[in-house]
């Protein structure tokens, strides 16, 4: 499914002990890759529990201060559909404007996009396409297969990928996607996330764990490990659930 951003006008420093794998076989990737922090909107939208609003925007500060660029922050539908982002105008009130970083909302229109094609929505002058598996089903075989037909009509420069972890296939498949030369990646701290429209879709694919492999392929991002990893503890706590990220599980027991 495509989605579009929309931007409201308005960044590696690791752990100590990274250490980075040789690069050598891997002169095709991207030198530097944007993420696009999608926890606050995508990660909690369809947590059962109202999170309270100065917790969401306490998280939306720790992803900013950690270097994100992009940090989607909310998200205006309609409350009866998806209750979680019912307070979105008190949450953009209420969060720090980091300088460089860019706080997009979403503002889905299905009438509007329900027919469109991605070649479609790029003629149409959208600046960027997320590509997403919202259940989580593709694997990396799909993933080259899909991005080698969009390609063909749309210049990579303009596309992201938004990968669910319901099989495992998330990292997986953003490495192919890295490989076919798409530098915008969509993850979400802790894992956290799922589709309040699509049954047994299980979180994205964990900030800390795509941090955590760009940085050993020596592929530049602006994000410090460290405090993403405070910023997942941060959420996990206030959330009573553990965290889905590999990384953050590993570093818990260092």
């Amino acid at each position: 499914m495509a989605t579009v951003k929309k931007v409201l006008p308005r960044r590696l420093v690791g752990l100590a002990t990274l250490r980075a794998v040789s690069t050598s076989s891997v002169g095709t990737f991207p030198k530097q890759v944007k993420i696009v922090e999608v926890g606050p909107r995508d990660g909690l939208q369809n947590e059962k529990n109202i999170v309270p609003t100065p917790v969401k925007i306490k998280l939306i500060d720790m992803l900013s201060e950690a270097g994100l660029p992009v940090v989607e922050a909310t998200s205006f539908v309609s409350p009866k559909w998806v209750p979680q982002m019912a307070d979105h105008a008190e949450v953009l009130k209420g969060i720090q404007k980091f300088p460089g970083v860019n706080y997009p909302v979403l503002t889905p229109n299905f009438k509007g996009f329900q027919a469109a094609v991605t070649k479609k929505l790029y003629s149409m002058g959208c600046y960027e396409i997320s590509l997403g598996d919202t259940i989580g089903v593709g694997t990396p075989g799909a993933m080259k297969d899909m991005l080698s037909a969009v390609l063909q009509e749309v210049p990579v420069t303009a596309l992201a990928v938004h990968c669910h972890d319901t099989y495992g296939q998330a990292l997986a498949n953003t490495l192919t996607a890295l490989q076919m030369g798409v530098s915008v990646m969509d993850s979400s701290v802790a894992g956290l996330g799922g589709c309040p429209y699509a049954q047994g879709a299980s979180g994205n694919l964990a900030t800390e764990d795509l941090v955590y492999m760009l940085a050993g392929l020596g592929i530049h991002t602006g994000v410090n490990l460290q405090k993403l990893l405070e910023a997942g503890a941060f959420i996990c706590q206030a959330l009573n659930r553990r965290t889905n990220s590999k990384v953050a599980q590993a570093t818990c027991k260092l």
